[in-house]
């Protein structure tokens, strides 16, 4: 093989790896706490598949796994098993409180039926299996969003 045969596949190769290779967008997030009292909330992030299940981990509010526990549906998840989760855990948050937290998300799951689902537990006090719940989609990443639980709102911001 000749010199200008060996760099037009080379070429070729890389051009056609990075059009078909995985593309990952990362995201800021804002979340904002009611003004509830008790102790801090453990919240989970996790991206939701079309037919509800749970299909990653995305950031998780509370580094103690006794009381992730209190997160009941992400629990019995496949997600909880998520690669490197302490990669994506943070501190617990307490009413009023604000977070800002980024994660990362394969583009290939945007504008296919996902969502992300803000899952919040307090000690002795309600769970809150979807505290709110923002579509996976353009429109819907760049929208402030009401929670119904310990969550007053959240921003999604791709960065």
């Amino acid at each position: 093989m000749n010199f200008y045969t060996r760099i037009f596949s080379l070429t070729a190769f890389l051009i056609f790896s990075a059009i078909f290779s995985a593309q990952v967008s990362k995201y800021k997030c804002m979340l904002q706490m009611t003004n509830y009292d008790g102790e801090k909330a453990y919240i989970v992030i996790s991206l939701i598949n079309p037919k509800g299940g749970y299909e990653k981990t995305l950031y998780m509010m509370g580094p103690d796994k006794k009381w992730q526990e209190t997160l009941k549906e992400w629990n019995k998840s496949p997600a909880k098993k998520t690669p490197n989760l302490s990669a994506v855990t943070g501190a617990s948050i307490a009413g009023g409180d604000r977070n800002i937290s980024t994660f990362s998300i394969d583009d290939k799951y945007l504008d296919k039926g996902y969502k992300i689902r803000f899952e919040s537990a307090v000690e002795d006090q309600k769970y809150n299996v979807t505290d709110l719940e923002i579509p996976f989609t353009k429109a819907g990443v760049i929208t402030k969003v009401e929670g119904k639980g310990y969550i007053r709102y959240v921003k999604i911001n791709k960065l």
